[in-house]
């Protein structure tokens, strides 16, 4: 049975999308097969894994409004062990629309309930909202990932999110947990990005991860090219830094006998 794992942020560009897609590829290049949930009517995690959010003809939005099963909307990408349920614009009406369907927080649980067991991995890229998809979201996973990024406004929201997520817990979710919090977009000569660090570390200590993701200018450019960055560049610091994440991610889920000392790559 594969383990869901949101990735949430209600503060947009903290690194969410790149953190999906490249947490995703990750997992594939180290043998664990990923699905990818794009819940996100921007689409970029569609796109940043090589397809045209325009001419999707099954998305995330016929699972939730259609009922269409999430089998039928799966494509596969083109990295190893990597599978995207695909995002379309039309996502931004699906609120509106869903807001007389019973039980409406669950149609995401009870899609990919039917695909789980197919995957080690599902990833769900939320957007940049607390609205009732990011809810579907989380009723939908086992844990949360909380991407924050290194710089001034880093805590501004969080408090709200962590809100948000202890009343799913309570209402809809009770086995919803916090995976933890990665840091983002950081910069090795900006003293703030230290700060930010620190302060990160002293407010929810053992929720952060030791992995941190640097600015890197391949990362950057990778959705671009539509490929993540496993593709695009194997070899540059922010693909270690994701493969990196990946494996302490599976650390703290038994999943791998990696002794703590070689948990870094070189």
């Amino acid at each position: 049975m594969g383990k869901i794992i949101a990735i949430t942020n209600q503060k947009g560009g903290v690194g969410k999308t790149t953190t999906a897609i490249n947490l995703g590829a990750s997992f594939g290049v180290l043998d664990y097969k990923t699905l990818i949930v794009d819940a996100d009517p921007q689409a970029n995690a569609t796109s940043g894994v090589g397809f045209d959010p325009r001419k999707v003809e099954l998305s995330i939005y016929d699972c939730l409004v259609n009922d269409v099963p999430a089998a039928e909307c799966i494509q596969e990408t083109e990295n190893p062990n990597l599978d995207i349920i695909p995002a379309h614009i039309d996502l931004v009406g699906a609120e509106l629309e869903m807001i007389n369907i019973a039980n409406r927080e669950h149609k995401m649980q009870l899609a990919l309930d039917a695909v789980k067991d197919d995957y080690d991995f599902i990833i769900i890229d939320c957007s940049p909202s607390l609205g009732l998809i990011t809810v579907n979201a989380l009723t939908a996973s086992n844990s949360v990932i909380i991407p924050v990024q290194c710089e001034y406004f880093a805590l501004e929201g969080l408090g709200k999110l962590l809100n948000t997520i202890k009343i799913v817990q309570s209402r809809l979710n009770t086995e919803l947990d916090v995976e933890g919090i990665v840091l983002t977009m950081y910069d090795t000569r900006l003293r703030l990005a230290n700060q930010v660090v620190d302060e990160v570390k002293a407010h929810f200590q053992d929720l952060v991860f030791n992995t941190i993701i640097h600015r890197n200018t391949r990362l950057g450019e990778a959705p671009s090219f539509g490929e993540t960055i496993i593709m695009h560049d194997a070899s540059c610091k922010g693909s270690i830094n994701y493969l990196n994440f990946a494996r302490e991610v599976l650390q703290k889920n038994d999943l791998t006998k990696i002794k703590n000392k070689d948990k870094q790559l070189i």
